[in-house]
C-alpha cells in the first residue's frame, strides 16, 4: 500500500489521525474553561498516567480548543533541570503583551507586567534561569518580595485581572509536572487555590506520570480538594478499534476483522502503540485490506522501530546500577513489584538500591503505584530489557 498515503502518525506528541476514547474528557476541559472565563473557575484538571496514553496528545488538543474558543492557553512542558519560574515567566510575558493590545484590558495587562517585572526581579538570585528583559519598571510591593509562594500568587491574580478585563481566561497546560521541584509545585498549587477563592479566570490543565498526585498531595495537603485528577490508561477495545479503522477507511482502504483485532491485542490499546502498528502494518500490507498476515509481518519491524527509538532514547539516559535495577524488574515481569522483590533478586538489601529506585523515579522511568511498590512508567518496557540485557543472577 501506498506509504505516502500512510495515515498513521507515531512520535513524541503527534496528533492521531483519529482521537478516539476521550470525548468526555475533552468536554469536562471544554465546560471547566468556559466556566473559568465567566469568573465561576472550578477544579483544575491533572491528567495521569504512564508514558503512551496520550497526555501530550490531549493537552495539545486542549490548546487548540482554547484558541478557537478565545481563549490564552500556555502550552508549555516542564523539564528536570529547568525551574518553575524560569519556565512561567517569558510565557507570562508573552501572554500579557497580547493582553495589553486589548482596549479595555491595557491597564491591568500593563500592571501585570510591572508585577512579572518585580517578580523576576526579586526571584533571579534564586533562580538562575529567569533572567527575562523587561521594558517596564516593577511596580513596588507587587510580586517582588523575592519568596515564589507569595509572590506567585500575588502574579496569577494579576494576570487573572488582565483576563477578566478582556474576557477571556487563561490556561495554564504544563505537561511533565512530575519534574517540579516540590517547593515549586506547592507555589503553584497555593497561587491557583489564590485564583480560585479569588474567581479570577485562571486554570490549569496539567498532565504527569502516575505518581503526580502523591506529589500534590506532598506538596500542598488541600491538592485532592483542588484538582480533578483523571486517570489515563489504554484505550478500551472499541475506542482502541475505532483509532485503527477510521483513518483506514478515510483513506479508501479496509482492515479485515482478524487483523484489526490482532492490532489491538498486540498494542493492549495504547494510543502510541496503536499508531506504530497501524503504520507498520499499512506500510507491510501488499494491497488492501490489511490482512492478519500483515499484521504478523509488521509486528516484528514495529518493535525494531520501538527499541531504536520510543525505548532507547529513555535506556540511554540509564546509569549501568540503574539498567541493572530495571532488568532485575523485568525478570519479575511487567509489574508492579515490591522493591524487596527486586532487592532480593539482585541479592541486595532494599536500601542499598534506594539510590537507584530514587533517581529512576526522579527520571520517570518508574513511579510507585503504592508503598513500597515499584512499576515501569513505559508500557512493554520489561520486553524491551529482555530484549536488550541478559540477566545474570547473582552467584548463590
Amino acid at each position: 500500500m501506498d506509504p505516502v498515503h500512510n495515515p498513521f502518525l507515531p512520535g513524541a506528541g503527534s496528533p492521531p489521525p483519529e482521537l478516539t476514547g476521550r470525548d468526555a474528557l475533552l468536554e469536562q476541559f471544554r465546560v471547566a474553561a468556559e466556566r473559568a472565563r465567566l469568573g465561576r473557575t472550578g477544579k483544575s484538571l491533572l491528567l495521569i498516567g504512564v508514558r503512551g496514553v496520550g497526555k501530550t496528545v490531549l493537552l495539545e488538543r486542549m490548546r487548540e480548543t482554547a484558541e478557537e474558543r478565545g481563549l490564552h492557553p500556555l502550552r508549555l512542558e516542564a523539564q528536570e533541570q529547568q525551574s518553575l519560574p524560569g519556565l512561567l515567566a517569558p510565557a507570562l510575558r508573552v501572554l500579557l503583551l497580547k493582553l495589553s493590545r486589548h482596549a479595555q484590558a491595557k491597564e491591568l495587562a500593563t500592571r501585570a507586567l510591572r508585577g512579572l517585572a518585580g517578580f523576576v526581579n526579586g526571584l533571579k538570585l534564586s533562580y538562575a534561569d529567569i533572567e527575562l528583559g523587561m521594558d517596564l519598571e516593577a511596580e513596588p510591593g507587587l510580586a517582588d518580595i523575592g519568596d515564589l509562594e507569595p509572590d506567585l500568587r500575588s502574579l496569577l491574580e494579576a494576570v487573572g485581572q488582565a483576563a477578566r478585563k478582556a474576557n477571556t481566561a487563561v490556561l495554564l497546560l504544563l505537561d511533565e509536572l512530575q519534574y517540579v521541584q516540590e517547593k515549586e509545585l506547592a507555589a503553584l498549587i497555593s497561587a491557583l487555590h489564590h485564583c480560585a477563592q479569588r474567581r479570577m479566570p485562571v486554570l490549569l490543565s496539567g498532565a504527569g506520570l502516575p505518581h503526580l498526585r502523591t506529589l500534590s498531595g506532598q506538596a500542598k495537603s488541600y491538592a485532592e480538594r483542588l484538582f480533578d485528577f483523571i486517570e489515563l490508561g489504554p484505550l478500551d477495545e472499541k475506542a482502541a478499534a475505532e483509532a485503527i479503522e477510521k483513518p483506514i477507511l478515510a483513506e479508501g482502504a479496509k482492515i479485515n476483522r482478524n487483523a484489526l483485532a490482532r492490532i489491538v491485542e498486540i498494542t493492549q490499546g495504547y494510543p502510541y502503540f496503536l499508531q506504530e502498528w497501524g503504520k507498520h502494518s499499512w506500510d507491510t500490507a501488499p494491497r488492501s485490506p490489511i490482512r492478519l498476515a500483515d499484521v504478523e509481518a509488521a509486528d516484528e519491524i514495529a518493535r525494531a522501530a520501538l527499541d531504536a527509538g520510543f525505548f532507547r532514547v529513555r535506556f540511554e539516559q540509564l546509569t549501568p546500577r540503574e539498567k541493572a535495577y530495571l532488568r532485575g524488574m523485568a525478570e519479575l515481569g511487567a509489574g508492579p513489584h515490591r522493591s524487596g522483590e527486586v532487592a532480593a533478586l539482585l541479592s541486595h538489601g532494599s536500601g542499598s538500591l534506594s539510590s537507584s529506585r530514587n533517581s529512576l523515579l526522579r527520571k520517570g522511568m518508574i513511579y510507585s503505584p503504592g508503598h513500597g511498590m515499584t512499576a515501569f512508567s513505559v508500557p512493554l518496557f520489561h520486553e524491551f530489557m529482555k530484549r536488550m540485557m541478559p540477566f545474570h543472577p547473582p552467584p548463590t
